[in-house]
């Protein structure tokens, strides 16, 4: 309920704005299409309200575009939550181990990142999603992942009436020749006749929305999957990327360390719990975690401080061995099935050309693209996405790696 009254009273009108944008046009626009035929196919043509198995058909259709809605507005229109403007920790000895964002005038509190797009710093930041027009963080988490187990699965629903709607409708007009297959769009062949004849623009239109409902369950149901599994390590895209660097910098300078990420409580199910609560309202309140046996609520934004510090590990070099030609959903391959939820650009790649690439995912990485042939900071450059088997590490990183084991100890 208190999620329901968030939604309603909304802090300022002018989050309505998050709606018009081509995101949540689209997105909106795919629900109403996918659940809109579906209520017409069933009722005219498949299945009939006055059927018992009509009716249940029916509400569960209303059903799921109900729920579906409803956690799409809550992700969208209750947000992440953010860090307040001017915050510092309660123990001013603590702001040693956070970074200061300029921008918000405060500090940044562990597991927090500056969304540029939101223009705060946002609480537990996963990432910035441009079909809610809205950044999935710390309050919006699990309301976000609810809508995108809901949607393959409404979507699944719907297939299945369009699907059988087209059988049913085009069985008795089919007839075929040695080498032909006609199909017959005048009325239906059956008794009773239709309200309304399921014509050629049914047909098409039917068939649109099944097209639809399927890219849509193959496309949001890969993103739940994606979420569920950072969801169950309690970790999010970011901090999954700054364990990956944590990692390269002890494996570089060969330190007797190892990295532990703290807030993985151990258990899948304490993890789970961290987004998912009955009442809907996540625990805690975004600026202190629970942390796992032995580890420090600071370990995190410490591992940051590091790599900050460390221009090796905060931009890692890579040369371009594949030419890509930037486009947002490459038609080849894994790169179109795995490309990243965002509207942050795609970097147009030539072979021979160097980039840095300051974060990524598992076959993505962002960073920036050297104009001249030079790493000399304050270079002209152009920043966004590019996939990972199109680069290799840039050959003088590998030189380096060959240093002397004792150099590489003392840096």
């Amino acid at each position: 309920m208190g999620a329901l009254c968030s939604v309603i009273k909304f802090e300022n009108l002018q989050e309505l704005k998050r709606l018009c944008h081509w995101g949540p046009i689209i997105a909106l626009g795919v629900i109403a299409i996918c659940s809109t035929m579906a209520m017409i196919d069933s009722v005219l043509w498949y299945w009939p309200l006055h059927t018992t198995g009509g009716s249940v058909n029916f509400i569960m259709l209303i059903n799921w575009t109900v729920m579906i809605l409803y956690n799409y507005f809550n992700a969208m229109f209750i947000g992440p939550g953010f860090v307040p403007l001017g915050w510092k920790p309660e123990n001013s000895q603590d702001s040693m181990y956070l970074q200061y964002c300029k921008v918000c005038q405060a500090y940044k509190a562990p597991r927090s990142h500056h969304c540029r797009k939101c223009n705060r710093c946002v609480l537990k930041m996963d990432h910035h999603c441009p079909w809610i027009n809205n950044c999935c963080g710390f309050q919006n988490h699990a309301s976000f992942t609810l809508f995108l187990l809901l949607a393959p699965l409404g979507c699944i629903h719907a297939a299945f009436i369009f699907v059988m709607t087209m059988y049913t409708q085009l069985y008795n007009r089919l007839s075929f020749g040695w080498n032909t297959v006609k199909i017959d769009m005048s009325a239906a062949r059956r008794d009773p006749l239709p309200l309304i004849p399921f014509g050629l623009a049914a047909f098409a239109a039917t068939l649109f929305a099944l097209g639809l409902a399927l890219g849509t369950t193959i496309a949001v149901g890969m993103l739940f999957f994606i979420q569920m599994k950072i969801i169950l390590r309690n970790k999010t895209s970011i901090e999954s990327w700054i364990e990956e660097k944590a990692k390269d910098r002890i494996q570089y300078y060969q330190l007797d360390e190892v990295f532990v990420f703290p807030y993985d409580m151990g258990s899948r199910w304490k993890n789970f719990k961290q987004v998912f609560t009955w009442s809907g309202v996540p625990e805690g309140d975004g600026l202190a975690w629970p942390i796992r046996e032995g580890c420090h609520q600071y370990d995190l934004t410490i591992e940051q401080l590091k790599q900050k510090a460390d221009k090796r590990v905060r931009s890692v070099r890579y040369r371009v061995i594949e030419d890509y030609s930037g486009a947002c959903c490459p038609l080849n391959g894994i790169k179109f099935f795995t490309s990243p939820c965002t509207e942050e650009p795609r970097i147009r790649l030539q072979r021979g050309e160097f980039i840095l690439a300051t974060r990524g995912l598992r076959y993505w990485l962002y960073g920036d693209k050297i104009l001249d042939d030079s790493f000399v900071e304050g270079v002209s450059r152009i920043r966004g996405w590019f996939p990972r088997n199109c680069v290799e590490k840039c050959p003088c990183d590998a030189e380096t790696d060959q240093a002397p084991e004792g150099e590489k100890k003392n840096r």
